[in-house]
């Protein structure tokens, strides 16, 4: 495996009955890096990532993570947050590590308010997530997904029902907390082009197979014939 690389995907396959969902799907994900895989609704965007995760069971093909076959550590930050109402912020983040069970509740504690300050989320520690505002949310969602240190997260359409003003947010928060923990990230997203500004590189995924992989520049300055309606629906044919 190139050392550039963390993740590896090859002929990853996934279908339900007899809709084909992922046809065989083949990337590499750089170490550090920001990768988006953007296309339609229904394409099988949130099916990969949940394959690479380990909440789906891929029919065939090989993950390998950093040289090992198999799910990567990682964490998976799903769309609407999934945080948990009646846990306060302090408890929801903690719950990963309550899970493992591998930590104390000294340890849990600490490494909870270390991170909560981290993320100037202090303040919200012992509020519910009813009594904190949506861009909190996220970042709370965000503090759990980093509470057991992972190598990837997994961002399932982060910005999802957000205004604009509010997106841009999330994707600032999403590269500026990379850039300060060290994380891979592997999002799925319709917001195209927006999402273009924080990604290393964009993969299409289109029929159940990636037919586009480079970066947000090579894919701006040479899109495929068959992206160009999606990427500007201004030269969508009449």
């Amino acid at each position: 495996m190139s050392e550039e690389h963390y993740l590896q995907i090859r002929g990853l396959k996934k279908a339900f009955g007899t809709q084909v969902v992922l046809g065989g799907i083949d990337m590499d994900i750089p170490l550090g890096g920001h990768t988006t895989v953007i296309g339609k609704s229904g394409t099988g965007k949130s099916v990969l990532l949940k394959c690479v995760s380990g909440l789906l069971a891929a029919d065939a093909g090989t993950i390998t993570a950093a040289g090992s076959k198999g799910a990567p550590p990682c964490s998976y930050m799903f769309q609407q947050n999934a945080l948990f109402d009646s846990m306060t912020v302090e408890e929801n983040v903690g719950l990963p590590l309550r899970e493992k069970g591998k930590a104390g509740k000294t340890e849990i504690a600490e490494r909870v308010s270390d991170l909560l300050e981290q993320l100037d989320l202090t303040a919200a520690a012992k509020k519910y997530p009813a009594e904190i505002s949506g861009g909190m949310k996220k970042r709370v969602a965000l503090a759990r997904a980093l509470i057991t240190n992972p190598e990837i997260i997994l961002f399932d359409e982060p910005t999802t029902g957000l205004d604009p003003q509010r997106k841009f947010s999330v994707f600032d928060m999403i590269r500026d907390y990379r850039k300060r923990f060290g994380f891979t990230v592997l999002m799925v997203s319709h917001d195209v082009p927006e999402v273009f500004e924080i990604s290393d590189k964009i993969a299409w995924l289109d029929e159940g197979v990636i037919k586009f992989w480079g970066t947000p520049e090579e894919l701006l300055s040479n899109p495929p014939e068959d992206l160009k309606p999606f990427l500007n629906p201004q030269l969508s044919p009449a």
